[in-house]
């Protein structure tokens, strides 16, 4: 019998997952699903950052330091995916809320 389709494990703990105001009301109005940047956020893709936060990121996986990312959904809307160091949360919030 094959073996069914398992995505990857995740890198860190999320914690609670805590979403803004202007996310909580794009998802409502069925503008926005954020899952597919926070699946990507916890898999260690981490967007539309600086080189400098991509390897301050990978570096956090290992250091417990708190991991930032950033996606460009479209042209007027980007989204920050934010795991505080202890990984007790993580926030999804509207670039101009973060």
């Amino acid at each position: 019998m094959p073996m069914a389709h398992q995505p990857p494990p995740l890198l860190f703990t999320i914690g609670t997952l805590i979403f803004s105001p202007g996310i909580d009301r794009l998802m409502r109005e069925g503008r926005l699903d954020p899952l597919p940047y926070f699946q990507r956020h916890t898999r260690g893709d981490w967007g539309d950052v600086s080189d400098t936060q991509w390897q301050a990121n990978n570096a956090a996986l290992q250091s417990a330091a708190r991991l930032e990312s950033s996606y460009v959904v479209h042209r007027e809307l980007s989204i920050c995916i934010v795991t505080e160091a202890d990984r007790s949360a993580t926030h999804i919030a509207l670039a101009s809320e973060h």
